[in-house]
């Protein structure tokens, strides 16, 4: 079942075309690992959720809502929900917490959605840790406490969440409810691009293009631009293709530059458009050629999506 989780990321930087307001983060919902097989209804699962197995019950929740449920599966999957959340299960806490925040399948109601994510995140449950300090963030169902907001981000990081990690790397950068900390900021957005985040990939890429919290390095922030551009997130695109056509820790090659332009345009990134368009005026035919040639062969890989941990990003296109 695929549920869009919180995620409150906003960065800005001087000089710098960036988008500073919070968005949404939309992953896939992570089951913990022993529960991942969960979508698939077996014939002893409502039998075992019958004799109180709080794993179970959880499972045939999930089993409820893994399509487009009706009402009457929401009531279903609330209930097993319920009675495995009052058994201390963490994820069905979490996801309980989930439906609260989104009014799915129950009135939205942000107290309750903290009140279920407080007893997942007092069990360690990073996700939950996560969303929770996101309600502190925006005094959503508990008074706005940028304190706690930090306290809960930073215990989701800890925890290994790539979310969390994001999230606890703006704060840094922003000087949100806590200094300003440059190296901070450079260090948690460096573990979660560690883990596969493209975002973070991209954010440190620009930390290493400007020198902030880490010395200036274009050849490592066209090593981490180039792997959030392949993970598909159209401002990388973006970002790498600047990078090919400044020729900055990468050799200058207007082929490459147009392409990834354009790819990052048909993605939904606007912000290369005049550049690609000035740039096709300075290339050749051959050259407009080769990279239409490339954009076809593209067009015809699978896409791949960015990777879970998604928000707000960094662009390099400076301002004139």
């Amino acid at each position: 079942m695929n549920l869009q989780l919180r995620h409150a990321y906003s960065l800005f930087i001087p000089l710098l075309l960036l988008a500073s307001v919070f968005v949404a983060f939309q992953p896939s919902y992570a089951a913990p690992q022993s529960q991942q097989n969960a979508n698939t209804f077996s014939p002893g699962l409502q039998s075992q959720a019958e004799q109180d197995d709080a794993v179970a019950q959880y499972n045939l929740a999930q089993s409820y809502l893994r399509h487009d449920p009706t009402n009457d599966d929401y009531q279903s999957a609330l209930k097993w929900l319920r009675a495995s959340a009052a058994q201390g299960n963490a994820d069905a806490e979490f996801l309980l917490g989930y439906l609260y925040e989104h009014g799915q399948g129950v009135p939205c109601d942000y107290a309750k959605a903290a009140e279920n994510y407080l007893a997942a995140a007092l069990q360690g449950h990073s996700t939950a840790e996560n969303n929770l300090a996101s309600l502190y963030q925006h005094g959503q169902g508990v008074p706005k406490n940028l304190s706690k907001a930090f306290e809960w981000y930073l215990a989701s990081a800890q925890h290994g969440n790539p979310v969390g990690q994001c999230n606890l790397a703006t704060l840094y950068y922003l000087g949100s409810g806590i200094p300003r900390d440059y190296a901070n900021a450079a260090r948690w957005f460096r573990a979660a691009a560690d883990a596969g985040s493209a975002d973070a990939q991209n954010s440190l890429a620009v930390f290493y293009y400007k020198g902030v919290g880490v010395p200036l390095d274009y050849t490592e922030a066209a090593r981490w631009v180039r792997l959030a551009a392949e993970c598909g997130l159209p401002t990388a695109e973006t970002n790498l293709a600047y990078l090919y056509e400044q020729g900055r820790g990468l050799p200058l090659d207007y082929v490459a530059a147009y392409t990834w332009y354009s790819r990052a345009l048909a993605a939904g990134d606007a912000s290369g458009a005049n550049r690609r368009n000035q740039l096709s005026r300075l290339m050749t035919r051959k050259q407009l050629d080769e990279a239409t040639s490339l954009l076809a062969t593209f067009s015809s890989e699978p896409q791949r999506q960015p990777s879970p941990a998604t928000g707000g990003t960094f662009s390099l296109l400076e301002t004139h």
